[in-house]
């Protein structure tokens, strides 16, 4: 049998307690109206009608937006816990359909906050561990230099630029994480070339490239101009290029794509694509959350990942007016990611 929606039971809550008062006050005046309706006048036994009446009717009211507002009760309680931070207590689903929706929905906010919550706490350790390392090798190097079992040369100093960059990184990815999520990312436009941008980047990364055995072709020989930040762009392309490096094995290819594109609108189109390890259909939104690195059985974490740079790709992107995307047939087929940025002609 079907349940009645809150609204229908709040009317008929209402007509209830009316009838209470009508059929109190006509049950009163027929019972001084009988042998006792000399010792009662009529107005006055209106009155002692009308007030009983009321009080059942405020008795009744009571009983029935008790029994209405329970289940309303235990879903401000539950957000209470949640505001503390009890993300794991699930509301039992009442049988209203209308108190039913809100229960799934408090259900769902406090599953996705346990869920935020357990991958910021993981974000944390993994922070945590990759700051430790270069933090240690730092130590043990100056330690080294101060008790004279290093040698103050070269290729000493070049180790100790390589741990200090590492730090340097960590930390830029976490404040460029912080302003994206709360939206306060500055950008600072200007008419840049976006295809010498990726010839830019490309050739900086190349000698990664060279040494991991993975060919990177660029596709980008005519002039494109975007209205964007050049260093957010350049942002953007070098996570996406160590990306698709990560993905791929000796022997792999990665080819990188700039075009233009009028539909919707007039845009740049930017694509890296790869032939590496390839994307699951599960994971292809899931990539883009913070915190999240997706990981392959039997092969490696990617090193130094903190899961944040694609969340940071993303922002950057929607801040310029664009989006940026991933498409991929599955795992082992490699992956293609798309940037779009609005075009302007200089």
């Amino acid at each position: 049998m079907r349940r009645l929606s809150l609204r229908s039971r709040l009317v008929l809550s209402h007509v209830f307690v009316m009838l209470v008062v009508q059929g109190t006050v006509l049950l009163a005046v027929q019972l001084m109206s009988g042998p006792n309706r000399k010792h009662f006048d009529a107005d006055v036994a209106i009155e002692i009608g009308v007030l009983t009446g009321v009080v059942f009717a405020v008795i009744a009211g009571i009983l029935l937006s008790r029994l209405l507002l329970r289940p309303l009760d235990a879903v401000r309680t539950a957000t209470r816990r949640l505001a503390r931070g009890h993300y794991g207590d699930v509301l039992p689903t009442p049988h209203e359909p209308d108190l039913a929706a809100l229960v799934h929905d408090v259900n769902t906010l406090a599953a996705a906050l346990a869920d935020t919550e357990r991958r910021r706490a993981r974000l944390v350790s993994e922070i945590a561990h990759e700051m430790k390392t270069p933090i240690t090798i730092l130590r043990g190097q100056i330690e080294g230099l101060t008790d004279g079992i290093f040698t103050p040369d070269e290729a000493t100093f070049a180790s100790l630029t390589d741990d200090l960059a590492r730090l340097e990184r960590l930390a830029g990815d976490l404040s460029s994480l912080s302003v994206t999520e709360e939206g306060a990312l500055v950008l600072h436009r200007r008419h840049a070339d976006v295809a010498a941008l990726a010839r830019a980047v490309a050739d900086r990364l190349r000698p990664q490239y060279h040494d991991q055995g993975v060919t990177l072709a660029v596709d980008a020989p005519a002039p494109l101009v975007a209205d964007c930040d050049p260093d957010r762009v350049t942002q953007v392309l070098v996570n996406l290029l160590g990306n698709a490096l990560g993905a791929c094995d000796p022997g792999c290819r990665v080819r990188i794509r700039v075009g233009a594109a009028a539909v919707p609108t007039p845009h740049v189109l930017i694509q890296v694509a790869d032939d590496g390890i390839g994307i699951a259909a599960d994971d292809l939104e899931r990539i883009f959350s913070r915190f999240e690195r997706v990981n392959r059985p039997g092969r490696p974490a990617p090193a130094g990942g903190s899961g944040i740079g694609l969340t940071i790709a993303r922002g950057i992107a929607h801040a310029h007016g664009g989006a940026i995307t991933v498409a991929s047939p599955g795992p082992g087929k490699g992956a293609v990611f798309t940037v779009e940025l609005p075009f302007r002609v200089s």
